[in-house]
């Protein structure tokens, strides 16, 4: 399952969560901010978190009204154990979705 963040919510959420301003230059970055937030936070039950194995991350700019108007994106794919169901993975984006909305 893939989500998409806009590199904004991340940037707010490392800033919230460990006080330092970082620079997200591509999925690399990304990736480590992604696991700084999941590390840090109480987003998940221990169990549904433990079944998540990795969150892979690749960017792409979305252009809103021109060429000079964009935004980066960073699309995560939650990687789960095979026999994860589909309500627990559900849940575990949900929650942290949930989390970027409030950032």
């Amino acid at each position: 399952m893939k989500v998409k963040v806009e590199s904004e919510k991340i940037l707010k959420a490392v800033k919230k969560l460990h006080g330092v301003e970082i620079v997200l230059e591509n999925p690399h970055d990304a990736k480590e901010a992604i696991n700084l937030i999941l590390t840090k936070t109480d987003l998940f039950k221990a169990n549904d978190y433990e079944k998540l194995r990795d969150v892979k991350v690749t960017s792409f700019q979305e252009y809103k009204t021109s060429a000079v108007d964009y935004k980066m994106v960073f699309l995560l794919e939650f990687l789960f154990e095979d026999n994860v169901s589909l309500e627990t993975k559900v849940a575990v984006i949900k929650e942290l979705q949930d989390f970027f909305a409030r950032v």
